[in-house]
Order: structure tokens, then sequence, then C-alpha cells
């Protein structure tokens, strides 16, 4: 099964379902992804929903399948928030990029001080849409039953109140702690990456007092693009997700 095509009207499905893919992504799958009838795809809402299906017609305008097999996922547990400082070019975005492919749960694009991209009331709207189709398109690239959740712009200050509810994780290099040492338990957990100049002295100390925990991956210091991702994959053996 190499293909994933998203419905978001998709809330339910039995094996022998007629279903219809139409619009863009029906446009997507037969032009971009060649599909033809007698091939397998999956067919997912985004929400837990895959289902696999037997192309039976495939039209510029909409392909006709036939439901064989029918899964729902809860999402994980625990759940893992990506807090991805903002970064210059598209370092955010590689980030949110991979971070998806990783199986993050959600992401919070966070206003750090030394973010050399700095988004105001209207750039903060579309940052964040286009985080959004970012982690979209990674989730049907990944086979992703979920896909995350991209939430709105946070100040440090606002990202602190976040520990209260669930487990906050700040990469550091100098961090004493290594991340892959740390025992984990049910709560959730938010997973913070700082800009490229790093998190500024005062803003590791406003986490700190909100009982963040600094962790490190190495003794490598990775770029704002990667050390999600690298983290990701730490925890997801730590999780047993892999």
């Amino acid at each position: 099964m190499s293909s994933l095509f998203l419905d978001d009207a998709l809330d339910y499905a039995s094996p022998g379902d007629h279903l219809v893919l139409s619009g863009p992504e029906a446009k997507h799958a037969v032009s971009v992804s060649r599909v033809r009838p007698g091939e397998s795809v999956l067919i997912g809402n985004g929400r837990g929903l895959l289902v696999e299906c037997v192309v039976e017609a495939a039209r510029p305008h909409d392909v006709e399948l036939r439901a064989s097999r029918v899964r729902r996922y809860d999402g994980r547990r625990p759940s893992i928030t990506l807090a991805q400082a903002l970064a210059k070019g598209d370092r955010d975005e590689r980030a949110v990029q991979m971070c998806t492919e990783l199986g993050v749960s959600s992401i919070i694009p966070w206003q750090a001080k030394r973010s050399v991209s700095r988004w105001d009331a209207a750039k903060a709207v579309k940052g964040a849409l286009r985080w959004q189709t970012i982690a979209r398109e990674a989730t049907k690239q990944s086979l992703r039953s979920h896909i995350p959740d991209v939430e709105s712009l946070v100040t440090t200050t606002m990202l602190a109140t976040r520990s209260s509810e669930h487990r906050m994780l700040v990469l550091d290099p100098q961090a004493e702690t290594a991340l892959s040492s740390i025992q984990l338990d049910a709560r959730s957990l938010i997973l913070v990456v700082g800009p490229e100049g790093g998190i500024a002295d005062e803003e590791h100390q406003e986490l700190t007092a909100a009982n963040a925990e600094r962790v490190r991956l190495g003794s490598d210091v990775l770029r704002t693009s990667s050390a999600g991702a690298a983290a990701l994959a730490v925890l997801n053996v730590l999780t047993g997700h892999w």
C-alpha cells in the first residue's frame, strides 16, 4: 500500500462499501500518483480512520473505490506535542514535515526571543495554515492515520503555562540529563525546540521555573530543522512506538 489520500468528510466505512474520492485529491490521485483500476490505495480522514480500497474507476475529477478493509486507530499515547521555534528560511517548515513523518501528535509555533523569523498577527494566521498544509502532506507521505493539529502562535510565557498539564522536555545541548535516559509515565509530552541561536537564558529560566526539564540528545549540536526529528526518534523507542 503505497498511496494515502484524504477525505475530511469520511466518517464511516465498511468492507464492500462504494466510496468516491473527488476534488483536488482525485486530481492528485489520477494526475500525479497515476492510480489505475485494480490498484489498492488507502483513504483516510486524518482522524484515525484508514480504509483499504481497490480502485474501480479513475477519472480526473473522481475516483471510484471499493472498500476492502477498514481500520480505526486511536491517537498515540502518550501524546507528543512539538513546540517548534520559528526559524529563518524554511528550517521550521522542514522540522514540521519531518516531525509529522515521525509521529508527532500536535505542533505549536513558538515565537522565541532569538527567532530570526517574526510573525505579526496576520502572518501568524498564514504561517499556522502553511504549517498545517505541510503536516497534511507529510501525513499522506508517511501513511499516518492522524494529521497533527497545528495550534496558534505562542510566546515563551504562554508556552510555560502548558507545563501544568504536560511534561515539558526542553532540548538543550548543555543539559546534564540525556533524553534517552529519562523514565516516561502516562503524562503527555511537550518537546521544545529552540531557534538557530538557541534558547535565551531568561527563557530557560522561565521554562525551568514552570517545571520544564532540560534534556540533551548527545554531544553534537543539531540544527533547529533536525533536532525535533532526532528527539522524536528517541521518544519513539522509549514509548514503544517503534
